[in-house]
């Protein structure tokens, strides 16, 4: 089912995500729903707080090369346990915040732990778009945007434009 992704600024977007704590059929269904909501969009990566859903969950999948198998990932409770010290800066968008950009400058690695749909603990080394991706959909859980990372002016610039979006999408 897909879900409604919340627009910036909305205070629910700016909570701290409560951790996961028992792995139950409602929450992989939240997980489905966010896959199917986040593909639709089209993203890369969505995290529960855009769906006001104020848990430690999110999906990704940043295979982008036409012909490519998907690879859909879902993450409860995902943290960094180790990130590299080059940076790299990638120009990141937000479900949350449509149609705006910004450079943001992340670890160019970082190693990730999380619990899978099966209730399994995973890690993995992702470098590149996956390592930005998993760093900006964490950043969410954290209640922070990318936008957070940017220059103040920037920042204003951008609420300013999604408050004028959700003016208009109110009016219908």
């Amino acid at each position: 089912m897909k879900r409604q992704i919340l627009i910036h600024p909305d205070p629910r977007l700016k909570q701290v995500a409560r951790p996961v704590a028992d792995l139950n059929d409602e929450l992989r269904a939240l997980a489905d729903d966010m896959l199917e909501t986040m593909y639709d969009a089209p993203g890369i990566g969505l995290a529960a707080p855009q769906v006001a859903q104020g848990v430690r969950l999110i999906a990704l999948d940043c295979v982008k090369e036409e012909g490519e198998a998907p690879r859909p990932l879902i993450m409860f409770n995902p943290e960094i346990t180790a990130a590299s010290d080059e940076l790299s800066t990638y120009e990141e968008g937000c479900l949350s915040i449509p149609d705006q950009y910004g450079e943001v400058t992340r670890p160019a690695e970082v190693t990730v732990r999380w619990i899978d749909r099966d209730g399994r603990e995973r890690s993995e080394d992702m470098a590149g778009l996956w390592a930005t991706c998993v760093q900006h959909e964490i950043d969410h859980l954290d209640g922070k945007l990318f936008i957070d990372h940017l220059k103040p002016l920037r920042r204003q610039m951008i609420t300013r434009k999604m408050q004028k979006l959700k003016r208009e999408l109110a009016r219908g």
